[in-house]
């Protein structure tokens, strides 16, 4: 049987810092909005990303989030919530999900607890990953919430490989 502890160790720095110096060695445009707290700007093929870093040490864990803007209509939200559920299947790592003003957001929390702080490669994953997701899904999104299509067609025309050059 495992043991819980009730005491969380912080172990290593603020990841926050490291995310800083990240940032700002690729000149991305950011702001540091607290201590524990970043918002990063990445433009992408498709439109601009923002990318949103929380580091909270009471648990130990970086929550991570990268969004785009596109709102989702009321009469469209059912279809693009299937989509979300088709979507999150594709994934092994992440998640999407709608954040608060109703913009599709892909969301991954990084547990810290008995590591010795957060490395540079396991920033670069995180962003990495989730801007490869975000460019990946983004014209499924567009389909579903301004094109008019089902979550499905969506996939379909999307997840389409182009051949050759044109």
């Amino acid at each position: 049987m495992t043991a819980l502890s009730l005491e969380t160790h912080v172990a290593g720095a603020n990841p926050i810092d490291l995310v800083e110096e990240i940032v700002q060695a690729n000149a991305w445009p950011h702001d540091r909005t607290g201590d524990d707290e970043m918002v990063i700007e990445v433009a992408g093929r498709w439109c601009s990303y923002r990318l949103h870093f929380v580091w909270e040490p009471s648990v130990t864990a970086l929550q991570y989030s990268c969004s785009f803007e596109l709102k989702v209509p009321r009469g469209r939200r059912p279809a693009a919530h299937e989509l979300l559920a088709v979507v999150n299947e594709r994934l092994w790592i992440g998640h999407f999900d709608f954040a608060d003003d109703k913009s599709p957001a892909f969301r991954q929390g990084v547990l810290l607890r008995g590591a010795h702080g957060v490395s540079v490669e396991q920033i670069e994953d995180l962003v990495d990953i989730s801007l490869a997701e975000c460019e990946r899904f983004y014209p499924a999104f567009q389909l579903v919430v301004w094109g008019g299509k089902s979550a499905h067609e969506a996939i379909a025309s999307a997840m389409i490989d182009p051949v050759g050059e044109a």
